[in-house]
């Protein structure tokens, strides 16, 4: 199976290409020809817009919906080791398959439940970072780690990865899944024609539930 990079960058050294806030609005994900999914109606804690990736011909391709703590680079950790964030943030991909882009000079390349793993994998990514590392040696294994998720995400059959059952929809799915010492990951795709991937940290991803989202702008 190939990955697909699918409008993604690797998050600079501060993590800032994904950090939540709740100052972005829901443009980018109303344009979006595709339906958004986030937690389920079970989680009831805040939620927040991340941000949207765009194909080589602007059009959205996927997008991140926060849940929980808003996490930072360097997560607190408690006094028996546990992540004192608790968050999951669940991300919608377009499925579709190779085709032209709207200017008609090029082929945009298909996206799979691999690139839905590997968004997900380097969106953990993002707000990871080994205590013991110094700063100026981030970036370096920043790009190590992401190619290691790149290599994981093509491998999702592989010794890495088990699968998980969870509801989408009401409707029971089954996902990728695999755990790290940063946090999970896991990836599916749902029978409304989407790819999902999800990640988190201090959450169980056993409990979780996924489901269309209503009103998009209610999150900003």
């Amino acid at each position: 199976m190939e990955t697909t990079r699918v409008g993604a960058q690797a998050p600079d050294a501060a993590g800032g290409q994904q950090l939540p806030s709740g100052r972005r609005t829901a443009d980018g994900y109303l344009k979006a020809p595709f339906s958004w999914y986030a937690l389920d109606e079970a989680f009831t804690g805040p939620r927040w817009l991340m941000q949207v990736g765009t194909a080589a011909d602007g059009a959205v391709e996927h997008g991140s919906i926060g849940h929980g703590d808003e996490p930072s680079v360097r997560g607190e950790l408690g006094p028996d080791g546990e992540s004192r964030e608790k968050f999951a943030v669940v991300v919608t991909v377009a499925a579709h398959p190779s085709r032209r882009s709207a200017d008609g000079t090029g082929l945009l390349e298909a996206t799979s439940v691999s690139s839905a793993a590997w968004l997900a994998g380097v969106g953990l990514l993002s707000f990871t970072w080994p205590g013991q590392m110094d700063h100026t040696l981030r970036d370096d294994w920043l790009e190590q780690q992401t190619e290691t998720a790149w290599a994981l995400a093509d491998d999702l059959e592989g010794p890495e990865w088990s699968r998980l059952s969870l509801p989408v929809d009401g409707v029971a799915a089954s996902f990728y899944y695999r755990e790290s010492e940063f946090g999970w990951v896991l990836a599916g795709t749902t029978e409304a024609g989407v790819h999902l991937g999800a990640y988190g940290r201090g959450m169980s991803a056993y409990g979780l539930g996924f489901a269309v989202v209503k009103d998009v702008s209610a999150y900003a």
